[in-house]
């Protein structure tokens, strides 16, 4: 595959998705988040929540993820709690109204526009929240359709799910991928920077698309260990 490949994308899932994250105890300087009392507090908090919506009709997963990596880069975000719902249609505005009563710092409800295989929430596996931001998020798909196949190609990753904030005027991101990497988060990283068509090609098409990729990694939360 060459660099400019475009991959075969998979019909988009018919789900609705709730992302939101929380901005509690992130680090100064450093990328690695380390432990913190408040976050698990808030941790502890927000499987409580996702235990029980995932009990409820119409959810089909509630997975709570805490930070790892949190790369330094102007403009970053900064949530080291995160969340992802993946609901029916008549479910959202419900846990939507649920999660803002667990003050957010940043909530956004989204559709799936386009998708390669299929993003669990395997509990081992370290996961890719990649928020692109866009001077024109109505045209940031054409970039990332030139990039998404570096990744299967180059690092083997087999899967992508790409949120689509439904109300693009006011979400601050084009778009949130959300994807299983292979490896561990370090890993991954240096294997994605040490390539030099990372530089020449990943970046140059979204410089050239006025876009910015601001990736968090994260482990997922295990909830039973918090019911």
């Amino acid at each position: 595959m060459s660099d400019a490949a475009r991959p075969a994308f998979d019909e988009p899932s018919a789900d609705r998705f709730l992302y939101a994250g929380w901005s509690v105890d992130p680090p100064a300087r450093l990328p690695f988040v380390r432990r913190s009392d408040e976050r698990a507090l808030t941790i502890a908090r927000c499987c409580e929540y996702a235990a029980g919506a995932e009990r409820r009709t119409g959810t089909m997963s509630a997975t709570v993820f805490e930070t790892e990596v949190m790369p330094p880069l102007p403009g970053a975000p900064r949530y080291d709690v995160l969340m992802l719902l993946r609901v029916e249609s008549q479910a959202l505005a419900r846990e939507a109204a649920e999660v803002r009563d667990l003050a957010p710092t940043f909530t956004m409800s989204a559709w799936n526009s386009r998708r390669i295989g299929d993003t669990d929430r395997t509990g081992d596996a370290t996961f890719l929240f990649n928020h692109f931001v866009a001077q024109r998020p109505d045209a940031a798909s054409a970039g990332f359709d030139q990039v998404a196949g570096w990744f299967p190609d180059k690092l083997g990753v087999d899967n992508t799910t790409l949120l689509q904030p439904d109300d693009q005027e006011a979400a601050p991101y084009a778009f949130v991928n959300y994807v299983r990497v292979p490896g561990g988060a370090r890993s991954f990283l240096l294997g994605m920077l040490l390539r030099p068509s990372f530089h020449t090609h990943v970046r140059r098409v979204l410089k050239a698309h006025h876009m910015q990729a601001l990736p968090l990694l994260a482990k997922p939360v295990r909830l039973e260990r918090h019911r």
